[in-house]
């Protein structure tokens, strides 16, 4: 597994992370918690050092089974939490006051969680579950995380992106604010690739990339007649004619990346990764096989240029499909 340095933290990190969303259970459908383990153990023992999970993957049932887990593995790992906002919009609206949604105690608060659910003295990177432009000329829940790392309650600290405005973040990225940020990058998302990632990688910010392969569209395995399982969010997420217009966009893509040796999910990872700003790519991992296949592709080659050239030609300005309960 190849490694790649964490922005300027000093860290180095596994290109290819592990993305412990389904291991919450909640969102995706059922999850067997032994099964979690075992791939968890799987990744490592395949060089993956780079855990990400959230508050809101089970309510903590993520941030404990990754917990338990740690506790058998002798290696080093990096953990990194999301915490979610306390009120108001998700994402927020441009009129919530930042103490609506991460006021100083909320945060303190709720970091004592995230310390209590993944057992540890010390969180190794926090992140703002989302994030809004409306808070960058004064952006005072960071100024608690800058206190609570000076604690020791955090090494480091950043954000995650609003689907609906990730370049809210470039402020935060060029007045050096965060260690980190995590955004939405792949075959069908490129928008990053205009600022977010240049500007990243000019300032020693890391990426965490998420979503490459679109919530499972880029494995090419949907159809047009797929049904998702109860409990499983893509339901809504691909809900009416979404399903049929990724299906045809898919489709097109395969057809560019037939015989050129990688299979579509190996060459949705590469394209993820191929960016110089970027510092790992967060596969969504609940099993063994798919620990395997994904933390493969980062011994394979990089993509030709010809086919580079032919992937980024499959940006969708469709924005992102979250409903307004979300």
């Amino acid at each position: 597994m190849k490694q790649r340095s964490f922005g300027k933290t000093g860290l180095r990190v596994s290109e290819v992370g592990f993305g412990a969303w389904a291991l919450g259970e909640s969102w995706w459908g059922k999850q067997d918690d032994a099964e979690s383990i075992k791939a968890l153990h799987r990744a490592a023992e395949l060089g993956a050092n780079f855990i990400d999970t959230a508050q809101v993957y089970g309510e903590g049932k993520s941030e404990s089974v990754i917990a338990r887990f740690r506790k058998e593995w002798k290696g080093d790992l990096i953990v990194a939490t999301k915490t979610p906002p306390e009120a108001g919009a998700w994402p927020p609206s441009p009129y919530d006051a930042p103490e609506v949604s991460y006021s100083p105690a909320y945060l303190r608060a709720n970091v004592e969680k995230r310390l209590r659910s993944l057992q540890t003295d010390c969180i190794d990177l926090l992140q703002l579950h989302t994030w809004t432009r409306a808070w960058n000329k004064d952006p005072r829940p960071l100024e608690t995380l800058r206190q609570l790392k000076q604690e020791g309650k955090i090494r480091f600290f950043g954000v995650s992106t609003p689907e609906h405005d990730q370049n809210s973040v470039v402020d935060l990225i060029r007045n050096n604010h965060v260690d980190s940020v995590q955004v939405i990058y792949n075959i069908l998302e490129q928008e990053p690739a205009a600022e977010i990632l240049p500007a990243a990688k000019e300032h020693g910010v890391a990426i965490i990339v998420r979503m490459a392969f679109d919530e499972g569209a880029l494995t090419g395995k949907f159809s047009r007649d797929t049904v998702f399982p109860k409990g499983d969010f893509r339901a809504d997420y691909f809900r009416g004619e979404r399903l049929g217009q990724v299906v045809d966009r898919v489709d097109k893509i395969k057809a560019d990346v037939e015989g050129s040796g990688y299979t579509l999910p190996q060459a949705a990872l590469k394209f993820a990764m191929s960016h110089p700003g970027v510092s790992t790519v967060i596969a969504g991992i609940r099993n063994v096989a798919q620990a395997e296949m994904n933390l493969a592709v980062s011994d394979l080659p990089e993509l030709p240029p010809a086919l580079m050239q032919k992937l980024r030609e499959h940006n969708w300005r469709r924005g992102i499909w979250y409903g307004d309960h979300w």
